[in-house]
Formats: C-alpha cells, sequence, structure tokens
C-alpha cells in the first residue's frame, strides 16, 4: 500500500520487524495476520483502505523469521510472535483506543494482547486458531506425532505452501502452555468471533468451545460469536462487507 508508511522496529532478539502504519485519529486498528502469511492481503489492505476512509489510525506487520522481517522462520516459535505483537502495540498504547483484527494465529495472539493491554477496546477475531499446535498435534496420526516429538521438527503438512517450513516440537509445547492460560484474566474487551462454517484447517468447533469455555467462567464477558457460510479464506465479497460491518461497530463493550 503506497498511502501507509513503513516502519522498522527491534525485536527482543535486535532482529528487525517491518511493518507498514497510518497515522489517524479517533481510533486505531492493528492487524495480526495469521500463520505463514504477510502481512499485505485481502482483509489488511481492505482494513487500511476503510481506516484512511474514516481517518483512522492503521497497523500491520510481518512476524520476525517471515515475510519483510529479519531473522531466520525456525528460529522464532508462539512466543516470540507474542512478543512481536507486544513490540508492536507498545508503539501505539499511547495515541487512540486500539481495535484489533486478528486472523487465525494472529485471532489467538490477539485475545493476549487484549488481556494485557488497556487500550485495546475492540478484538474481532478470524477464524481464530486457539491452540493451534496443540490441536495439530492431536490431529495427526500417532506415528507422526511420535516422529514430530522425536525428531524436533516437523512440517505443518506436506502440501507446497507448507512442506519446506518446518516447526520445532517446542511449538506443541508453547501452545499447550499458553492455551492453559487463555482465560487467567478477562478483562472485558467487546470481542467478537468471525468463522466460517465450512472451514477445514481450523474447525468451527474451536471457536464454539472458546466461547462456552469464556462464558462459563464469566456469562457477562461481551463475546459474540458469528459464524458464516464459508471456508479459512473468507474473501468473498459478502464475508468483506460483514468484516466491514463489525470494523465499524462503536469499541464500547
Amino acid at each position: 500500500m503506497s498511502t501507509t508508511q513503513p516502519f522498522e522496529l527491534h525485536g527482543a532478539d535486535g532482529k528487525l520487524i517491518g511493518g507498514n502504519r497510518v497515522e489517524g485519529k479517533d481510533r486505531q486498528i492493528l492487524f495480526i495476520t495469521g500463520f505463514l502469511s504477510k502481512r499485505w492481503g485481502s482483509k489488511s489492505t481492505a482494513l487500511a483502505q476503510w481506516c484512511q476512509e474514516q481517518g483512522w489510525g492503521f497497523c500491520c506487520y510481518d512476524v520476525r523469521g517471515f515475510g519483510d522481517s529479519e531473522g531466520t522462520f525456525t528460529d522464532y516459535t508462539l512466543s516470540d510472535w507474542i512478543e512481536d505483537a507486544r513490540t508492536v502495540l507498545r508503539t501505539i498504547v499511547s495515541r487512540q483506543p486500539v481495535t484489533i483484527v486478528g486472523n487465525s494465529l494472529g485471532g489467538w495472539i490477539a485475545w493476549f494482547m487484549a488481556q494485557e493491554f488497556e487500550r485495546v477496546k475492540r478484538l474481532i477475531l478470524i477464524a481464530p486458531a486457539f491452540n493451534m499446535m496443540g490441536v495439530r498435534a492431536r490431529a495427526i496420526s500417532e506415528d507422526r506425532r511420535r516422529d514430530w516429538h522425536s525428531a524436533g521438527w516437523m512440517p505443518w503438512g506436506d502440501d507446497p505452501a507448507h512442506k519446506d517450513w518446518a516447526l520445532s516440537w517446542k511449538w506443541v509445547q508453547e501452545s499447550e502452555a499458553y492455551w492453559k492460560t487463555s482465560f487467567d484474566r478477562l478483562r472485558y474487551v467487546k470481542t467478537t468471533i468471525l468463522h466460517g462454517l465450512q472451514d477445514r484447517v481450523i474447525l468451527p468447533s474451536g471457536s464454539k468451545e472458546f466461547v462456552k469455555e469464556l462464558l462459563s467462567r464469566d456469562p457477562a464477558f461481551p463475546v459474540e460469536l458469528d459464524l458464516i457460510p464459508g471456508d479459512h479464506r473468507p474473501s468473498r465479497p459478502e464475508h468483506v462487507d460483514r468484516l466491514h460491518l463489525h470494523v465499524l461497530e462503536t469499541t464500547e463493550a
């Protein structure tokens, strides 16, 4: 997006996090992308355009080890990507209230950020990948899971999009550990979960179970589950329109 300003931030290890931002007033939208996804796609592009139309601020970034950010992919795991989100948020929390739009794994990371940063007032989670690697480890065959654990590395899948990106077993360990803390502190942040009913990558049952567990702990928590026709990449015009409506909603819980 030529109308956004590029930025670079130093990550915890000194490697640079690359991103783009638009200065604005009244409200700030932060987009956190999904696993093996670069910061610019149909959703982030639409968000940047809407923000500029409204005069709001916008920000998106690539995690270390992927996209335009520095580092080697295999050197980083979930905890590092959570720290990247913190690093970016710290540069914008002194300004306007923040709405985070998190996609897939970015949706789960967005949830943690909302519980930690008071400036976050609104969450929109698109097909959030709660406990992504823990769920993956249980979904594969016992033999493959044993090989992953013993070898220490395995790609998410054998398809061309994933086979060259090796994941350490530490991803599973961290995913399970973070999942156990997902409800440890509950800040009231208005939360909308948008999930495609035909999603076979991150099953919508995960979002249903998350909402059920959340409301069992606090029945008054302001959460909405919006289940829509579509797969893991809801990008049809009606999906974009639905996301737009949620983005335009008030930030008040």
